[in-house]
């Protein structure tokens, strides 16, 4: 079993905590592969647009996205960790995300996505743990993963692990076990389902790419669409 780990921010706080605590099911039976933003995708997306009109590889910062790309196709979880930074994810998630547009089902989705499982571990002080979990989620439902969980904790009284409560660090200690031993006992040889609201994307995005395949058949995403088969009765998730 491979699990791919995009951790938001490389500050080891709550969510690195956390994560941590998640991961421990996991240690010794599967290889994992962690990614810490920024540090390992410096870079904000230009809005060039290159990635979706001239293939990925074409981006300017491809050698960063690339490597964390390959190792997302390749797991069979993807973990994403992130605190809630203003309500939202931290600008290095957002820039991170941003670079992978041409994923999303409008333009050039990758089939294994539709059958992966995702969990997205979030926290904030007060208010904002949602908002962030829902800024990571959107993305991971246009990529196409169905099966997405969330852990999100609101922390009352301190940021810092070390500083909160025995009674909170057990609690949350407890919740983030219970999650990681549920989706142990998953068979990731089998691939999650694909719920209906994908389908119903990917169907819609469906109707528009074959209006532009049929104007142009050199465009892009086009092309991909007709090579897969999705034109056609294939689909992603068969």
């Amino acid at each position: 079993m491979k699990i791919t780990v995009i951790n938001g921010t490389e500050k080891h706080g709550v969510t690195h905590h956390l994560k941590e605590l998640f991961l421990e099911g996991f240690r010794g039976c599967a290889e994992i592969t962690e990614f810490y933003l920024p540090k390992d995708c410096p870079v904000f997306c230009q809005g060039c647009a290159r990635c979706i009109l001239k293939g990925e590889h074409t981006c300017r910062d491809s050698r960063y996205v690339q490597a964390i790309i390959q190792a997302l196709l390749r797991a069979d979880l993807i973990v994403m960790t992130s605190p809630a930074y203003v309500m939202h994810v931290p600008g290095s998630m957002k820039a991170f995300l941003d670079h992978l547009a041409y994923l999303w089902m409008p333009h050039r989705p990758s089939p294994e996505m539709f059958g992966k499982r995702a969990v997205i571990i979030t926290q904030c002080l007060g208010a904002g743990a949602s908002s962030t979990a829902k800024d990571i989620k959107h993305s991971l439902s246009w990529w196409g993963i169905s099966s997405i969980q969330v852990f999100s904790e609101r922390l009352m009284g301190d940021i810092f692990w070390d500083r909160l409560t025995e009674e909170k660090r057990m609690q949350l200690t407890r919740k983030i076990r219970l999650l990681s031993e549920k989706l142990a006992r998953i068979n990731y040889e089998e691939p999650a389902k694909t719920r209906p609201a994908a389908k119903m994307k990917f169907l819609f995005c469906r109707m528009m790419q074959k209006s532009l395949y049929e104007n142009d058949p050199q465009y892009l995403d086009g092309k991909y669409w007709a090579e897969h088969g999705w034109l056609g009765k294939n689909r992603p998730w068969k």
